[in-house]
Formats: structure tokens, C-alpha cells, sequence
């Protein structure tokens, strides 16, 4: 049971990193101070549209990732608790 519990305790630590990760590197509405601190200007089209995409991809991968981290969460809880109550 203890190799199960490093396991799932190691995954939700690279997620918990990767959700700050990738919040903090999104871009919100107001892109005056993202941009200033993402630095380089994408004053091109080729420039924004690749941004733009990278920022959906992000978005939706970030998404995925906190669902799974909230059910590993709760996995990790009912095993744990199973484990320890009986």
C-alpha cells in the first residue's frame, strides 16, 4: 500500500506544479502586463495566431489536468481512509 501512496502522492505533486505552471502562463483579458513580463511583441499574424493557439492548447490542457488532479485527490482520500480505517 505504500508504493501506491508514493505514487499517487508524486502525481499530485507534478500536477499541483504544473496547474501553477500553466496558470501563471496564460494570458488573461487584459494583456498589458502579461505581455510585458512574457516579453517579445507578436505584432505579426503569424505571431498572434500562434499564440492564440498555444493559449487554447494550454487552456484546455490545464483543464484536463486539474479534473484529474480533483479526482486523484478524492481517490487518494477514499484509499487512504480505507486503509487506515480498517
Amino acid at each position: 500500500m505504500q508504493a501506491m501512496e508514493w505514487v499517487m502522492g508524486i502525481a499530485l505533486l507534478v500536477m499541483a506544479l504544473f496547474l501553477v505552471i500553466a496558470v501563471l502562463m496564460q494570458s488573461g483579458k487584459d494583456k498589458s502586463l502579461s505581455g510585458t513580463i512574457g516579453g517579445g511583441s507578436t505584432d505579426t499574424y503569424f505571431g498572434k495566431s500562434r499564440k492564440k493557439s498555444f493559449d487554447k492548447i494550454l487552456a484546455r490542457l490545464t483543464a484536463v489536468v486539474a479534473v484529474l488532479f480533483c479526482a486523484l485527490v478524492v481517490v487518494m482520500y477514499v484509499v487512504i481512509s480505507k486503509y487506515y480505517a480498517g
